[in-house]
């Protein structure tokens, strides 16, 4: 919310015509000159602006206009809001990557899959702005232009800073470790005597005479 009314001088005309506020301190909540003020008080300027009531619009209180004509070193405030409004989320949307860079995206695409293998196909989409079926192609060399693709640095492509996939790959680094501690109930590994449990022992072997 702005600090100052949306129709300043038509408030200052209400000001002026209806409260014995200064000329400063019209001037200071409406954020225009005191001699522009003075102006609007002898008609000179904003000749014919219908005034706008601040109480009305909720930009002031009776109670602050009664304070500040007491003490001319008061000054008026915007009252808070009586309405809040919600936060309206932005929706995220697919990184863009000029026309001509759009070409190198498979070069860099083989370049994170030979370096960085840890990164899941997520990270690769969110790094790159590539889609998962372009991302499964070049991994299984069935992508039309398979023959022609190399591995090229993103970076140094221009496709994305070295931040970013500085920034991705520790990600991807950190993460691993929480999946390895999380493996599938049955996975891991079971106790010798579980799985040695019920097997006959080798027979021993007599020793040589």
């Amino acid at each position: 919310m702005s600090d100052k009314p949306l129709m300043p001088k038509a408030t200052a005309v209400w000001l002026i015509d209806n409260t014995s506020l200064t000329f400063e301190q019209i001037a200071d909540f409406c954020g225009i000159h005191p001699l522009e003020v003075k102006g609007i008080a002898d008609e000179d300027v904003a000749k014919g602006i219908k005034g706008i009531d601040p109480i009305a619009t909720g930009q002031l209180t009776h109670e602050q206009i009664e304070q500040a004509e007491k003490d001319p070193e008061v000054r008026l405030k915007m009252a808070p809001s009586k309405y809040k409004m919600p936060h309206i989320k932005a929706k995220k949307t697919p990184r863009y990557t000029p026309v001509s860079k759009r070409q190198d995206k498979p070069d860099a695409i083989y370049w994170l899959l030979r370096n960085h293998p840890e990164l899941t196909d997520a990270d690769l989409m969110k790094l790159i702005g590539t889609t998962k079926a372009t991302i499964a192609k070049i991994r299984d060399r069935g992508h039309w232009n398979s023959q022609n693709i190399k591995a090229v640095d993103p970076v140094t492509l221009g496709l994305c800073t070295q931040i970013e996939l500085d920034f991705i790959v520790a990600r991807a680094a950190n993460r691993k470790p929480r999946q390895a501690r999380k493996a599938p109930e049955g996975q891991g590994l079971k106790p010798v005597e579980e799985t040695t449990a019920g097997m006959t022992p080798p027979p021993a072997e007599e020793p040589e005479s």
